[in-house]
């Protein structure tokens, strides 16, 4: 909660174009946004937010929302991470907002990202399943394809099921993003010994809509 406070606290100021991230760390950092507009210490700020939730949390709070389509360029995106390796690559993507989340942070001047030392890990991979958007037409094919993968070979592919939001299955309907989209974690026991090549070979992959690599 801290850090998350403290995110907003030291990189927006008022004017700009600010995109909030999804997951319990951004929660925080919408939160403490929300708290600064009210109390006029802020002002002229708008959001993107980079799913429903968040634009439901964004929107109690009356923090104006616009949408890409009108503000291509942000000035500032915080949000979470669910792994970090010493490269500063991240897994980003565990609450199923992976697409919107990178949709948004790549149009940043300044991403900012809220981690604690538990995130930190010598390497992607045995930590965190790797999520993978994809399309739900023939999604078993698509699974297939990325469980082949050269830089996926040892992962387990496992098609998300329940709540989109958690990678832990809690229900027995295939688990449905913000875009209509299903996701595919993938499961590694070592660690990803190329995060910029395995990127790569899962956005080249017909089928993939986006991954949750951010390198």
């Amino acid at each position: 909660k801290m850090v998350g406070y403290k995110s907003v606290d030291d990189y927006v100021e008022s004017g700009m174009v600010v995109g909030l991230g999804t997951g319990s760390t951004a929660y925080f950092a919408v939160e403490r946004l929300g708290q600064k507009l009210a109390s006029g210490e802020l002002k002229d700020i708008v959001a993107i937010p980079t799913s429903v939730r968040t634009k439901e949390q964004a929107e109690s709070l009356g923090i104006p929302l616009v949408t890409l389509d009108t503000h291509s360029k942000l000035d500032v995106a915080i949000d979470g991470a669910d792994e970090v390796d010493p490269d500063l690559n991240l897994v980003k993507g565990g609450g199923g907002a992976l697409l919107r989340e990178k949709m948004v942070e790549v149009c940043a001047d300044k991403f900012i990202v809220i981690v604690d030392e538990s995130k930190i890990c010598d390497g992607l991979g045995p930590g965190f399943p790797l999520p993978v958007e994809i399309t739900p037409f023939c999604h078993e094919h698509t699974l297939r394809l990325i469980a082949a993968l050269p830089s996926c070979a040892g992962s387990d592919a496992v098609l998300r099921m329940g709540s989109s939001s958690t990678n832990v299955p809690d229900g027995d309907e295939i688990a449905v993003t913000d875009n209509g989209n299903y996701i595919v974690d993938l499961h590694f026991t070592e660690l990803i010994k190329d995060a910029p090549t395995m990127a790569t070979e899962l956005k080249n992959t017909v089928g993939v809509v986006e991954h949750g690599i951010f390198c």
